[in-house]
């Protein structure tokens, strides 16, 4: 699922000329806690209430005011996962798309990025989820999946990111269609591979439901 797929078609732009009374109530009416500032097509940053809220003329123009996250945003072929890494990263409810061009085409929702996380089919039901670092001229997915797969597990779905803790390596993060890893952390260690992590889902704990819970609590929505 990617970045454009996800546009809140519901939620209009601010325009410069814009005032911070107007901003509010449409941040109120709408429900988010910052909202994006648009000229020509061209994204300007994020108004955020808790900057707003504290101005007494409400009246100032948004021209007049200096905006907040001027560099944030995701492309409209990015996929979802960068969508929630922004908003992560940055602590923001809403994340501006641009096309190909750097033209402002929509803003996606927290809550429209946590919807799609938990349709996704690889969250869906009982399995495990298994973390590994290695350097990236190691990294081949096809000979991954061929170790586990011997072992009649199945990649339900696999994400690669940098490694926060090594700038040379990635982590991929696969989920699994089994609640017992033991066996492909045991094959794949055998070949070498680093397992930096590993979570186990069951009826009792769903990582699924536990992911979405923390988001939220990150967000403090």
């Amino acid at each position: 699922m990617i970045a454009e797929e996800l546009i809140n078609q519901m939620i209009p732009p601010l325009k410069l000329y814009d005032t911070v009374e107007k901003a509010l109530r449409w941040m109120d009416e709408f429900r988010v806690n910052e909202l994006p500032v648009v000229s020509n097509r061209k994204y300007m940053g994020l108004a955020t209430e808790h900057r707003l809220i504290e101005l007494t003329d409400r009246s100032q123009a948004l021209k007049e005011l200096e905006l907040e996250h001027q560099d944030v945003h995701v492309l409209q072929r990015q996929h979802f996962y960068d969508v929630m890494e922004a908003a992560i990263k940055n602590k923001i409810q809403v994340v501006p798309v641009l096309d190909e061009e750097q033209e402002y085409i929509g803003i996606i929702t927290i809550n429209d990025t946590i919807a799609a996380f938990g349709q996704m089919s690889a969250l869906q039901g009982q399995g495990s989820i298994l973390v590994l670092s290695m350097p990236e001229r190691d990294y081949s997915l096809s000979q991954i999946s061929r170790l586990i797969e011997e072992e009649n597990v199945k990649i339900l779905s696999a994400y690669v990111s940098p490694d926060e803790m090594d700038p040379y390596n990635i982590k991929l993060t696969l989920k699994l269609n089994t609640t017992d890893p033991s066996r492909i952390i045991a094959t794949l260690e055998r070949f070498e591979y680093r397992i930096t992590a590993q979570f186990n889902d069951s009826s009792d704990n769903d990582v699924g439901r536990d992911r979405l819970d923390m988001l939220l609590k990150y967000l403090d929505i």
